[in-house]
């Protein structure tokens, strides 16, 4: 150890001789420096603590290196856009001599946004616990709804709740104190070379805000590495995604934005001629997908009861190789027709709900359930099927107003919306409304007034117990996990309820005329370390009732196919827009296909490939085996396909294609 360190003492001591000269020249401006290096520290050290915990994902990608440096750039910029307002309000009040004027204004700006980077750093565990992202745009949404997302945060995040609430004071006063030493009244520059470090300060704040030189500014793309989504997300920090999902939401880009622009008359092509049948005319070139559409049943028509199951991946469900939560699923899978290969298009219950009511495609944009454009005339089979003489309800335990579901099931054709404010009792209450048993005795009670009105009916049936922070009442199972509100638990006591339903309304007035579906809106948790995790979007999904033949059926098939099969089953035939196949007529093996968004990420899955489309990135072509996507050479025909369907959801919104 002859390794000589006097070294180290010179290069202290120079760096305490130079750090007041270079405080006395900045002058005010020392105090963004202050903040830059702290913050700078703090969002690499809470970075490094995030790829330690998911060490296991970033030690096996080597993913270091890109993690850090991305990570480095985002910061930058996004320390960039923090300092760049107030200190071009500094540099004018220093040339007006006013500087002291705007000392507690400046202070209190930015001991906020410390208290906002750590808010923020602090909750994302909790963040990618649940949906393996950092905080996005999911969280403004959610903000929208405070009475339910408080209810559920305080039922089930105490101790986050605690530890984010301790993490601001101590950053706010830590902040506080230090910001307080750091002003510098005036600079010791001339005030010609004030002006000269002005323009230079500045001009390095714009360049770090755009941290690149090309047409582009920074976006997360540009630091985008890796077919794991998480890692990808690694790299920018939570406050910079939230900021940038803001952004985004403020400008709902086109898919064509994202993947690629293919010419309109080319997409409806490829689209079309995936469609079940080859044979089928198009003529209205204001809705270039519609096309008439024969019922496989040819009686009276039937009721129509769809049960939505939130967040029921076929992971829970044992018929499917899942966990052996769901017995009364299983039961449904041995007496009805049962999918065995049916994918989600989405990880949250808009999008489901949009696959199963409107049969429209999913985009990188927000569920049509949210869209302005949507709120009216949009078609569903609900609208649909009222024009066939249908009453139409929805039925939730829940209130009915989140995710906007009331507004735009009222604005399509929906006639009636029985929410927990209208139950007629309620025995157990939890964080998202009435527990499952009591939404389906009302259920139960609203099925049998709608058959005594001698029409047919669709009722669509959300369940909610199976969401955080998973709660239920006490003695209904036996627990599968020992400590009670688990997603495990959950599930568990979800099917218990459903089972309980299904025993009712085979005796009731309306089961002998009524086609049942049950079907999950989206797996929970969905996250694992590629580009979509398609096993996270398979579901379970079975058809059932009185003249339903058992069926176990294990053709490829997407929640976009479900509102067409079950429009013919109920025998109801008709022009209309959705472009999903008809699951009880023959589908050749080469149109059986399933799509997937997952955030940004759209995957075109058909037979045991997958393209992948990423934004502003080349399409990927990979093989699906054993659950994972192996990367293989580019099938340009399925990724055109896949290019195709991606964008048709856009431009049938855009252009008015689904009214």
């Amino acid at each position: 150890m002859g390794l000589k360190l006097n070294f180290i003492p010179k290069i202290t001591g120079l760096i305490v001789k130079v750090i007041p000269q270079v405080k006395n020249a900045l002058g005010p401006v020392w105090i963004f420096v202050v903040f830059a290096v702290l913050a700078l520290g703090f969002l690499t050290l809470a970075r490094f603590g995030l790829s330690v915990w998911q060490g296991e994902r970033v030690f096996g990608s080597h993913a270091w290196f890109s993690i850090f440096v991305g990570g480095l750039r985002v910061d930058i910029a996004t320390l960039s856009y923090i300092i760049m307002p107030v200190l071009l309000l500094t540099l004018l009040m220093q040339s007006v001599g006013w500087q002291n004027k705007i000392r507690s204004l400046i202070k209190i700006y930015l001991v906020g946004m410390s208290a906002l980077l750590v808010f923020f750093e602090v909750i994302t565990p909790t963040f990618i616990n649940e949906y393996d992202l950092r905080p996005n745009r999911l969280f403004i949404e959610y903000l929208i709804y405070p009475k339910e997302v408080s209810k559920m945060i305080l039922s089930g995040y105490k101790l986050e709740i605690l530890i984010a609430v301790i993490a601001l004071i101590l950053s706010c006063k830590f902040a506080g104190k230090v910001f307080s030493h750091q002003w510098q009244s005036k600079s010791s520059l001339t005030r010609l070379n004030q002006s000269i470090l002005a323009l230079v300060l500045v001009c390095l704040t714009i360049l770090g805000a755009r941290n690149s030189l090309g047409h582009r500014p920074l976006n997360p793309a540009m630091v985008s590495f890796s077919t794991d989504h998480l890692l990808n997300d690694l790299t920018l920090n939570s406050l910079y995604s939230v900021a940038f999902a803001v952004k985004q939401l403020s400008n709902e880009q086109s898919s064509q934005d994202y993947y690629g622009k293919m010419p309109a008359d080319e997409l409806l092509s490829i689209v079309r001629n995936n469609m079940q049948d080859s044979q089928a005319t198009f003529t209205d070139k204001s809705a270039p997908t519609n096309t008439f559409h024969t019922a496989t049943n040819n009686t009276k028509p039937k009721n129509l009861v769809i049960i939505l199951q939130e967040s029921l991946g076929a992971r829970y469900v044992g018929t499917l190789g899942g966990l052996p939560l769901t017995p009364n699923i299983d039961a449904l899978y041995q007496q009805g027709w049962g999918f065995d290969n049916l994918y989600a298009t989405g990880t949250r219950s808009v999008r489901g709900i949009e696959a199963i009511i409107t049969g429209f495609t999913p985009t990188p944009s927000r569920a049509v359930v949210k869209l302005d454009k949507s709120q009216r005339d949009f078609f569903t089979i609900a609208d649909f099927l009222a024009k066939q003489n249908y009453n139409t309800q929805f039925i939730y335990g829940g209130e009915s107003h989140f995710d906007n579901m009331r507004s735009f099931f009222l604005g399509n054709g929906f006639k009636d919306i029985v929410d927990t404010n209208n139950f007629n009792k309620i025995d157990f209450n939890g964080s998202w409304g009435a527990s499952d048993e009591d939404l389906y005795d009302q259920a139960d009670i609203e099925l049998t007034k709608l058959k005594k009105q001698n029409k047919p009916f669709l009722s669509l049936i959300f369940s909610s117990s199976n969401h955080s922070p998973y709660e239920f009442p006490d003695d209904k199972i036996t627990l599968y996990d020992k400590q009670k509100q688990t997603r495990n638990n959950a599930a568990k006591y979800a099917d218990y309820a459903l089972g309980t339903f299904i025993e009712k309304a085979k005796k009731s007035s309306y089961w002998d005329d009524t086609v049942f579906i049950v079907i999950a809106d989206h797996d929970s948790r969905v996250s694992g370390a590629s580009l979509v995790p398609i096993d996270h979007f398979r579901i379970p999904a079975v058809i059932f009732g009185k003249d339903i033949a058992h069926k176990r059926d294990n053709q490829l098939a997407s929640q976009l196919d479900i509102p067409v099969t079950l429009l013919s089953l109920i025998g109801v035939s008709g022009k209309h827009p959705m472009i999903g196949h008809d699951l009880s007529k023959p589908i050749s093996d080469n149109k059986q296909r399933a799509m997937m968004q997952y955030d940004k990420n759209f995957a075109y899955m058909h037979d045991n490939k997958v393209v992948v489309l990423q934004p502003q990135k080349p399409a990927t072509t990979y093989t699906y085996s054993n659950n994972q996507l192996v990367p293989c050479k580019n099938d340009e025909q399925l990724i055109k396909k896949a290019l195709a369907h991606a964008n048709l959801g856009n431009l049938a919104y855009t252009n008015g294609w689904y009214h």
